[in-house]
């Protein structure tokens, strides 16, 4: 996952600039991105077999984007260059002892006289495409009809287009955006998956996080009392720093836009925490405030909890429910919270978190009881995932989880970060499913 950013840093500056020529000849539409058609007529220039380059294409495309971008195009020139070498290519070979930074570009036939081409007739393929512009704007309704035959560069651009083309302006006209649903922004497009944790207080939803991270966010704390008061939306940036919520609402690179209907009084209590590291820029958390039990659920509070929840499940990719082995009561709140992730079934997973705290036996029993317990409020037949262990940085209490326990909890481990690596793989699936259920939605109120 973290191919692209890792190779750049590990090129020299001369060859970095031989690369930027060479993707900018390849890229023609100008748009940063490579699509497999315009690489393979590239690609094939290196004389290759075709095995080898859809090898090359595998690994540079680690994120499933159906596209390289700059960064992916390096590694997939260094994957080149090894293979020309006589270097079997596998997904492990840019973790290798190869000297990347003195790694010669490699060689592709005929591509240096076709580069000062390319450069003379820029000028004219600009001024042309100015006045096919100008043609366009100007053409009659019967032609301004037909569908463009110009390809998109991802699903997710194609997802976009045919949204602002086409879905939007129906929104507007039976004012869709002001009674269901706002209308989608580039952010709510181009936003990284997003994972929400959901529980009661000390259930370990910050703890977790920490885990993944190996170090604590900006603004994070962890204890035995409520620590998390607020919504809090950990994702990747240049430096550490906490962004207000009022501030990040109305940020246009941002998907939150549609969190000012719940007021000021919720935007006080919704930050958004950056950190550079490498797992944040494939996936966003959302930490929660833990849910209310017993005497304080007679305190209100200010802003619409339940009703931010659902805002925010709709935009997850997943939902992680959190449970402690000693705070197995769902209460009212609890209950009305996951009521409100109906429709996101397929999004739930549920973990049962410090399970070393318990011993074999009294585990099963804990196990047992949870599913009763959720049986009663999900209100389906089918049994969710849950995920047994302890997910934080001491090591499992083997006392009480025994051989048998401490085995379990690693393969429980495993299968959950399997499945958060899986995310960025389906988010395109997401959200092409997401514009479906727009899509009929607006048709329907229509």
């Amino acid at each position: 996952m973290e191919i692209g950013s890792a190779r750049i840093g590990r090129c020299s500056k001369e060859h970095q600039k031989i690369y930027q020529s060479w993707f900018s000849y390849v890229d023609s539409d100008g748009d940063g991105r490579l699509t497999a058609n315009d690489a393979s007529k590239f690609f094939t220039m290196s004389n290759l077999s075709r095995q080898d380059l859809k090898q090359v294409w595998a690994i540079a495309d680690m994120k499933r984007q159906g596209f390289l971008g700059f960064n992916e195009f390096v590694a997939a020139m260094q994957l080149v260059s090894l293979a020309q070498a006589g270097h079997i290519l596998t997904s492990d070979i840019l973790k290798s002892e190869v000297d990347f930074e003195n790694l010669q570009p490699p060689a592709m036939e005929g591509l240096d006289a076709l580069l000062p081409k390319k450069k003379r007739s820029s000028g004219a393929e600009q001024n042309g495409s100015q006045m096919q512009l100008a043609a366009n704007w100007f053409s009659s309704s019967s032609k301004s009809a037909k569908v463009s035959s110009t390809p998109v560069t991802s699903i997710v651009d194609g997802l976009k287009k045919l949204y602002l083309k086409k879905l939007k302006p129906l929104e507007t006209t039976y004012k869709f955006n002001d009674f269901v649903s706002p209308s989608l922004i580039n952010s709510d497009f181009d936003a990284k998956p997003m994972v929400m944790l959901l529980g009661q207080y000390s259930t370990g939803k910050t703890t977790f996080i920490k885990h993944l991270l190996g170090s604590g966010y900006p603004g994070s704390h962890i204890g035995p009392e409520p620590t998390t008061d607020r919504f809090v939306v950990v994702m990747n940036g240049p430096d550490e720093r906490s962004v207000p919520g009022n501030t990040v609402a109305v940020q246009a690179d941002m998907p939150f836009n549609g969190l000012t209907t719940f007021g000021t009084a919720f935007l006080s209590k919704f930050e958004c925490s950056q950190m550079p590291h490498p797992l944040l820029e494939h996936i966003s958390f959302v930490d929660t405030p833990g849910v209310l039990s017993g005497e304080k659920q007679r305190t209100q509070r200010s802003y619409d909890f339940t009703g931010v929840i659902s805002w925010f499940a709709a935009k997850c990719d997943l939902i992680l429910l959190l449970f402690d082995p000693h705070k197995l009561d769902i209460s009212d709140e609890f209950k009305r919270v996951i009521e409100s992730l109906r429709g996101h079934d397929d999004k739930i997973r549920v973990v049962l978190n410090k399970a070393d705290q318990v011993d074999t036996q009294q585990l099963m029993r804990v196990y047992g009881a949870l599913m009763w317990s959720l049986g009663k409020v999900l209100n389906t037949p089918e049994v969710n995932r849950v995920y047994i262990g302890s997910f934080n940085d001491k090591p499992i209490n083997e006392a009480s989880a025994g051989p048998l326990g401490l085995e379990l909890f690693e393969r429980e481990q495993d299968d959950l970060l399997n499945d958060l690596k899986d995310i960025p793989k389906k988010a395109c699936d997401r959200r092409a499913i997401l514009a479906d259920k727009r899509i009929r939605k607006t048709c329907k109120g229509s």
